[in-house]
């Protein structure tokens, strides 16, 4: 599957005739597709370097976007960001994962990304299916099997128990 969505990355970039300096980093619901959390809608989001960005912004003036302070492009489907709550290029690259023509944000930082943004419903409900997304991969199977044998004692007790001394036993 995220063979099929770097390709197609890869394809509208080439049709769109964007090139940059330094490989854009893939972040919003195609970085979340990427992932397996959920499906992308139409738009592309990228954040490329400044560098990238002043010569991107001068060869399509009349395409810029600025929202609070993120400076982008908009050509065709994609939405092309120096920017992100003002998070740089160089702070979303950090552990992104490396593919043929662009990185992908991290997981850690599309995170941050979406906490950043929560006020909006739609970043909210991100954030649910991010969190379901790393309680399914990541947590400990063992933990969770363990603490299920004590949910009675966890919802009569506000989920805190001292001293070992479960309701169950």
């Amino acid at each position: 599957m995220s063979d099929l969505l770097i390709e197609k990355i890869k394809t509208r970039l080439y049709e769109n005739r964007l090139s940059f300096s330094k490989k854009p980093i893939v972040i919003g619901g195609m970085a979340m597709e990427y992932y397996g959390m959920r499906k992308s809608g139409p738009d592309i989001d990228l954040v490329i370097s400044n560098e990238d960005y002043v010569a991107l912004a001068k060869q399509y003036p009349d395409k810029r976007k600025d929202i609070y302070g993120d400076l982008g492009v908009v050509i065709s489907e994609f939405e092309i960001w120096r920017s992100i709550a003002l998070l740089d290029y160089n702070f979303l690259l950090k552990d992104a994962i490396d593919e043929v023509n662009v990185c992908i944000v991290s997981l850690d930082r599309l995170l941050l990304m979406r906490v950043c943004a929560m006020e909006t419903a739609k970043y909210r409900t991100d954030l649910e299916t991010m969190k379901e997304y790393y309680y399914k991969h990541f947590r400990n199977q063992n933990f969770l099997q363990e603490a299920s044998k004590h949910s009675m004692s966890y919802d009569k007790n506000g989920g805190i128990i001292f001293s070992g001394k479960y309701e169950e036993e």
